[in-house]
């Protein structure tokens, strides 16, 4: 029986809510395909992020690791194909730090690709009508820093673990208040996504 530890991020950037922290909540005690599904809350926090999710995988001990983040201004599902070395925020963090032009980790690689299988997610997510793409950039802000420290941690110690990162879009109601201006993803067609991204794991 495989284990999946899923994470959604605290809201930040002023929002009042976010909508990856709301979309894993509905996975807490479910199981989908035979995988075991552990949820738990990140902060949008440089370093802080990490620690918590460190000690999530010691804690559960998952085959499968995802995390998801909010990206205002996606249009769809973003699989995320690559996490790189730099921390360049464009605002700072919720403990109120702002790092630019700075690596990750020092001395480590430039990049590490998702180990995910999101081409299979992705034509899932196609063909059963859910918006969705694979992305070459988790952006340089905490999304990227937890993806790419997840998938060192997996390189060095780990590489018996799957791992990667989602972004998903505003729900309407953070959109609503950008009028015409952002691009919305109601929370049933992100639950339906995610569940399909799960599942494409196990298969």
């Amino acid at each position: 029986m495989a284990k999946l530890l899923i994470t959604g991020f605290e809201p930040f950037g002023g929002e009042s809510i976010n909508p990856a922290q709301e979309a894993v909540r509905k996975f807490e005690g479910r199981k989908i395909a035979d995988i075991d599904i552990e949820v738990r809350y990140l902060p949008v926090v440089h370093g802080g992020c990490w620690t918590k999710l460190e000690g999530y995988i010691k804690e559960v001990k998952p085959d499968i690791v995802i995390s998801v983040g909010q990206a205002s201004g996606r249009l769809d599902i973003s699989l995320e194909r690559v996490a790189i070395n730099v921390d360049d925020f464009r605002i700072p963090d919720n403990s109120n730090k702002q790092f630019i032009d700075e690596p990750i980790v020092k001395g480590g690689p430039v990049a590490y690709w998702s180990t995910l299988p999101i081409r299979n997610a992705l034509n899932s997510l196609r063909a059963s009508g859910v918006p969705a793409s694979i992305s070459n950039t988790a952006g340089t802000y905490v999304c990227n820093h937890l993806f790419y420290r997840l998938m060192d941690y997996i390189a060095q110690d780990n590489q018996n673990i799957r791992g990667g990162f989602i972004h998903i879009p505003f729900l309407p109601e953070q959109a609503a208040k950008f009028p015409g201006q952002q691009p919305s993803m109601g929370m049933e067609t992100i639950l339906k996504g995610l569940e399909l991204i799960i599942k494409a794991c196990a298969a």
